[in-house]
């Protein structure tokens, strides 16, 4: 049996700006709305549907990207010129910074929801042999 993610839901304050977000920032397109949800489709064929719902109510929760070399220097050209706050550590403590973990580079930035966002361009304990770089 093959078991895949196919859509997670995440929590916005205001669904059209965090999908709007996180597509511009990665160079995605949305790809369609239904009801409550504006979707982003990632490449491995998963979506991120944004839904607005009470910001009281939404608990931040941390995604992780894998990015190739060229989308992470797209994304983090736009998260400088768009003056983000962006960390090299998950504890916010390396401001304006990226890390180099792995033998990649990784960088950590907020939502405009509060979700903890990261960017990866090589999965943490290294590529696997079987992956070419």
């Amino acid at each position: 049996m093959s078991v895949e993610l196919n859509h997670t839901i995440v929590h916005a304050r205001d669904n059209r700006e965090s999908a709007e977000f996180f597509a511009d920032l990665l160079g995605l397109e949305i790809t369609s709305e239904w009801g409550p949800f504006i979707a982003v489709d990632l490449s491995n064929h998963v979506t991120l549907d944004f839904a607005t719902i009470p910001a009281d109510r939404i608990t931040p929760q941390h995604y992780a990207f894998l990015v190739s070399e060229e989308e992470f220097e797209a994304a983090y050209t736009r998260l400088r010129e768009r003056g983000v706050e962006h960390y090299a550590d998950p504890h916010r403590k390396q401001p304006d910074a990226i890390n180099h973990q792995d033998g990649g580079r990784g960088v950590y930035f907020v939502d405009p929801a509060g979700h903890f966002m990261e960017l990866i361009t090589v999965p943490y304990g290294g590529l696997p042999a079987s992956r070419p770089a």
